[in-house]
């Protein structure tokens, strides 16, 4: 007990102030207007020379006008799959601001089909995002020479 008497720091409560920066004018950030903007924004993303080799997840953050106020690569894989956690999203969403989120991962083997997993992940992150007020726009798959929309084929 005098332990906790002489050292009686633990009883204050530590003030946390958050602040916001940005590098980059809002009048200089692209605008998602489509699956295709996202399509190409995301190749600018991926190395070519391993978006056939291994699998990575990434997150583009916009802002209430649809404006990219960054990425972030969520996971890194395997040939054929990549762990995908909900907390290290929605993290990166809200330590960025953002309002909406576009998730984006790629298929080494070509394939621009949605998996099990793809739409089990999909709805996961929709249902979060509604409690947290960040909207899920939309999932891409892609490959170098083209992608699949879930919002575009009606699967979101």
């Amino acid at each position: 007990m005098e332990n906790h008497a002489k050292n009686s720091n633990w009883l204050i409560v530590s003030e946390i102030k958050l602040s916001y920066k940005s590098r980059v004018k809002a009048s200089e950030r692209p605008q998602i207007t489509s699956s295709k903007s996202a399509y190409e924004i995301a190749l600018q993303l991926w190395n070519p020379n391993t978006i056939e080799l291994f699998e990575e997840f990434k997150i583009l953050l916009l802002n209430n006008s649809n404006k990219v106020l960054g990425a972030y690569e969520v996971s890194s894989g395997g040939i054929t799959g990549t762990v995908v956690d909900l907390r290290l999203i929605f993290a990166a969403a809200l330590k960025a601001n953002a309002t909406a989120i576009i998730m984006i991962h790629n298929h080494p083997s070509g394939k621009l089909i949605a998996s099990d997993a793809d739409n089990q992940i999909t709805a996961k992150v929709k249902a979060a995002g509604k409690l947290l007020d960040i909207q899920l726009l939309d999932h891409l798959i892609i490959t170098r020479e083209n992608y699949y929309s879930f919002t575009d084929e009606g699967a979101l």
